[in-house]
């Protein structure tokens, strides 16, 4: 998710009521490793069985049932609006983005221009948005064809980072599948660049993500976190890492309609004179981490993992979707 906001009125920060209905199972590390599949290997995976999360969307702050069920070979990732009727699926590929106003959101026709609403648009076209922390966690699981039957406009925060996700996971485990991966290589480097904020990928022997972020406030400053899925584990290094905010940004947003469902259980919130105002932070560079969690769930959009070294410092959503498109189009 993108840099977010939560409403304050003067200095004292209003809490949303946005207590999550999923909450953590306390999945060991190791049993999140034993059951759940290389994203890098050659062939498909789904899901061995269905789960199911409630939670509050940031944006819209409605209460949302998201059920991820097994999928057939070749399906991919599938969001389907159970809320309306004679409603499309939505598939989770580079096409399918229809805004990235601090989230990714994805559709299946002509929509407008993104704002926070109920998701429906007639003609059986629909949205779902704040998309890309699931993505993220079935594309590291190896969960390549997923059908997400989902209740209501946009995926809920959770806790803010991928890691509940990752847990339901690995309690339904995969069901290996015998289909072939499509291949994602690239023999020369590619770019999107707005100003000095840029995502660059460059040929790679394997898939490896880094991000860096600089920001005018101290306890935030310049990071740089990098991971390569072959060496590292996702659920370990970069799942638990929440989406963070600044508070001066906090009224700004409220005015657009956004941050309807953003509580302090599930955002960090730093201020500009007094830095964190709910720590402990869960790695020292968590901010970094979860840009770069960002990042590898809106490049899910491509498929899979790029054979590459994709390069990010100081993107966005807006960014990381487009650097899909691109890779699409080469």
């Amino acid at each position: 998710m993108e840099l977010m906001t939560m409403a304050m009125d003067g200095f004292t920060l209003v809490l949303a009521n946005a207590s999550n209905s999923a909450q953590g199972k306390g999945v060991s590390a190791n049993a999140i490793a034993a059951n759940i599949a290389d994203p890098i290997a050659n062939t498909q995976n789904t899901v061995a069985a269905s789960f199911t999360q409630v939670g509050v969307g940031l944006h819209s702050g409605a209460t949302v049932r998201v059920t991820v069920l097994p999928a057939a070979e070749h399906t991919g990732r599938v969001f389907v609006r159970t809320d309306q009727a004679d409603a499309t699926p939505i598939p989770a590929t580079a096409s399918s983005v229809v805004s990235t106003q601090m989230s990714t959101e994805l559709g299946n026709g002509a929509v407008g221009n993104g704002a926070v609403g109920n998701g429906a648009v007639g003609n059986g076209a629909v949205t779902v948005r704040t998309v890309e922390h699931l993505l993220a966690a079935l594309v590291a699981a190896g969960v390549d064809n997923a059908r997400i039957e989902i209740d209501g406009p946009e995926v809920p925060l959770l806790d803010g980072s991928a890691q509940l996700w990752m847990e339901a996971i690995a309690q339904v485990g995969l069901q290996a599948q015998s289909a072939p991966r499509s291949s994602l290589t690239l023999t020369t480097p590619l770019w999107v660049q707005r100003e000095d904020a840029f995502v660059v990928a460059f040929p790679a022997a394997e898939p490896r993500f880094t991000y860096g972020i600089d920001f005018p406030v101290a306890a935030i400053g310049k990071q740089w976190h990098s991971w390569c899925p072959s060496t590292e584990s996702f659920s370990d290094t970069v799942a638990s890492a929440r989406t963070f905010t600044l508070a001066h940004h906090i009224e700004q947003l409220r005015q657009q309609g956004l941050i309807k469902g953003g509580s302090l259980d599930n955002a960090l919130v730093c201020d500009a004179q007094t830095g964190w105002l709910n720590p402990p932070l869960r790695f020292p560079n968590e901010p970094v981490r979860h840009k770069l969690l960002d990042l590898i769930g809106d490049l899910s959009l491509l498929g899979g993992f790029p054979q590459a070294h994709v390069v990010a410092y100081k993107a966005s959503h807006t960014l990381h979707t487009e650097f899909a498109r691109r890779w699409q189009e080469t």
